[in-house]
């Protein structure tokens, strides 16, 4: 019995830290209609900040306290909302979500830079001792953090029902004209919003952080708070007492399975269900629970979809590409970059254009934001390396199959989840993969497992050209395969579904079908890019599809062009690039990136000043603002143009 009020107590804790990120989700989601998926990225920093200030400058613990939430935290939120969201209104619907996941891997490559990631560090409690009470052992920071989260609770609840300001708050994302109009700036009242978001986002990292016996991490710090999205999920991202209530069932829930459960699985189990069960949790939530209609961040703009090229000038560009692919080959087969041959360089460059084309076809058409790529890629690295002894074209084929099976399984219950919904089930199914999967060490060996290259009847792709030149035919079969689809039928109804989902269905069409067939084809062509991608290294880790790289890649994606095949290419060209010269920073420039391009909803190739005229694309007038543009194609295979949001 004092197990159980002991394991209580903690749950209870654990679930009040998740209640005070949670609500200060809600609070930034009812005041700007954004929801902040670097909520937990700002309390790691907070924790780190606050570890800073007492450990190493030794600042007695209100000071600390008083620079980490007010000087540090509510500026940092002002600033946000001035300088990055209010720029979003008017924005494409899925530009908060990648701005705020930009916001997320720019704080966690600053964390890396800052705080050595091989260093342990623990935070002493903010109040020290404990007391016995029903015969069990009571921390003094559990009873802090409960009641923090208690007031926090009650305050909000308060301010939002019994406050001119707290109405104000409200009435923001609603209607901010009518609310100008009775002399109350929404611009100010989104900052507050803002300020307090992040205000409670930096109290959750310093009151949790003293309860993590093995110190804190900046990614597993970063994804601790995912629970309290869980919360503000069931909260349905308004309701603050509900979310408040969720916050601790969870907690009791996640403790009670780690403290009853876990310790009758097998040690390497405990592992995977510990790193797992906050994203079981969330993705439970999102499927299980109805889904509301989410409110975009102001009016949605009309986007031009960018021209698709014709089946001649596809066929051209891909020929034009193979031809600069094979003199390439030739031409650099001795080069090496730190130790890696420049054509390996190459033909990871070509693996992950793939998975760029996945998320064109996904994204791109049919508006499905998918943050979980790179867990289909892992798949099919693993599949190709446990088939036929890796290397063979079997492996290939089961690589494709088995990850398009797994992609329809995924999509079946996120069908009716679209735009945030989606990225958080994505979200949450790619980091239980990652952490419930690819860190189990039977999966990938403690050394990696190894994957020969393909053998093929009379051909020998044991060379690093050989091989840079196959998966660049992969990739421009892929490339025309993803055109092909969109001149099809089957393409103009993906467009149907991202124009308008409810017109779609009205008209008798099975939009069910639709979605799980494409997300089929998307997670078959990164399981596809997973086999080759382990055929081009010949041995893969842990660490290479983990979700932080997923993420980043998918920002670049979108920084380029997640509407066109140059977009895909130049991603992934990117991707790899800066992963040589600066790994530690990458998600750094990619989350500078996404924020520089602003509400450009076609990427860097949507840019007028960027569009290039290519001999064989057809013709199509003169350049003006918010007119068709000339076709762009650039290096990579496919020719279509690219034309600026309306």
């Amino acid at each position: 019995m004092s197990n159980f009020l002991q394991f209580t107590v903690f749950g209870i804790m654990l679930g009040a830290g998740y209640a005070i990120a949670a609500t200060g989700l809600v609070v930034t989601y009812t005041t700007s209609g954004v929801f902040n998926f670097a909520q937990g990225a700002v309390g790691m920093i907070a924790a780190f900040g606050y570890w800073e200030l007492v450990s190493d400058h030794h600042q007695p613990t209100l000071v600390a306290l008083l620079i980490v939430l007010i000087l540090g935290a509510s500026i940092a939120g002002a600033f946000v909302e001035r300088v990055l969201m209010r720029r979003l209104h008017g924005a494409s619907a899925e530009r908060p979500v990648m701005v705020t996941l930009g916001l997320m891997v720019i704080l966690t490559g600053m964390a890396t830079v800052i705080w050595s990631p091989t260093v342990q560090r623990s935070v002493n409690p903010q109040i020290n001792g404990q007391f016995r009470l029903v015969g069990i052992n009571i921390q003094n920071q559990y009873v802090l953090i409960i009641g923090v989260a208690v007031a926090v609770a009650i305050g909000l609840r308060v301010l939002f029902h019994s406050t001119r300001t707290g109405y104000a708050l409200r009435a923001v994302v609603d209607d901010p004209e009518l609310l100008a109009m009775s002399g109350v700036s929404p611009n100010r009242m989104s900052q507050y919003g803002w300020m307090l978001g992040f205000f409670m986002a930096a109290l959750s990292g310093v009151l949790l952080a003293p309860t993590q016996t093995t110190g804190i991490s900046i990614e597993s710090f970063t994804l601790l708070v995912v629970s309290g999205y869980a919360a503000a999920i069931v909260g349905r991202l308004k309701n603050i007492p509900v979310t408040f209530a969720a916050a601790i069932a969870i907690g009791l829930a996640e403790n009670y399975v780690l403290n009853y459960i876990e310790p009758h699985l097998s040690s390497q189990l405990q592992t995977d269900v510990t790193s797992a069960l906050p994203m079981v949790f969330l993705f439970i939530a999102l499927v299980t629970l109805p889904s509301v209609r989410l409110r975009a961040v102001g009016r949605l703009t009309s986007m031009r979809a960018p021209r698709v090229a014709s089946g001649k000038e596809s066929l051209i560009a891909s020929g034009v590409f193979l031809v600069i692919a094979v003199v390439v080959g030739f031409a650099f087969a001795n080069d090496n970059v730190k130790g890696t041959t420049l054509l390996t360089l190459g033909g990871m460059v070509m693996c992950l254009a793939i998975v760029g084309l996945s998320l064109v076809l996904l994204t791109g058409y049919s508006g499905q934001v998918s943050l979980c790529q790179f867990s289909f890629m892992g798949i099919g690295a693993f599949v190709m390396g446990k088939v036929a002894g890796g290397g063979s074209v079997l492996g290939l084929l089961a690589a494709i199959v088995i990850c398009a099976g797994l992609g329809a399984l995924v999509a079946l219950p996120t069908i009716r989840l679209s735009d945030l919904y989606l990225a958080l089930a994505t979200f949450a199914f790619a980091d239980a993969v990652a952490n419930g999967f690819f860190a189990d060490g039977r999966i990938y060996g403690s050394g990696g497992l190894q994957i020969g290259r393909i053998v093929l009847p009379g051909l020998s792709f044991g060379s690093d050209t050989a091989e840079f030149l196959l998966v660049t035919v992969f990739f421009v079969l892929a490339a025309l395969m993803v055109l092909a689809i969109r001149r099809s039928l089957f393409g103009r109804r993906l467009v149907a579904v991202n124009d308008s989902p409810a017109a779609y269905a009205t008209v008798g069409l099975d939009i069910g079908f639709t979605k799980v067939a494409v997300f089929a084809i998307a997670a078959g062509m990164a399981g596809l890019a997973g086999a080759l991608y382990g055929t081009v290294q010949g041995i893969v880790g842990t660490t290479d599809f983990d979700i932080f790289p997923g993420i980043i890649f998918v920002l670049f994606v979108t920084i380029w062009s997640i509407r066109t095949v140059s977009g895909a290419f130049m991603a992934a060209l990117t991707y790899v690039v800066l992963n040589q010269l600066w790994p530690s920073s990458i998600g750094i420039f990619a989350g500078i990136g996404i924020i520089l391009i602003g509400r450009a909803a076609n990427g860097i190739l949507g840019i007028e000043s960027f569009h290039i005229r290519l001999p064989w694309t057809k013709g199509g007038g003169g350049v003006a603002l918010a007119e068709p543009s000339p076709a762009f194609s650039g290096v990579a295979p496919g020719g279509e143009g690219s034309r600026a949001a309306g």
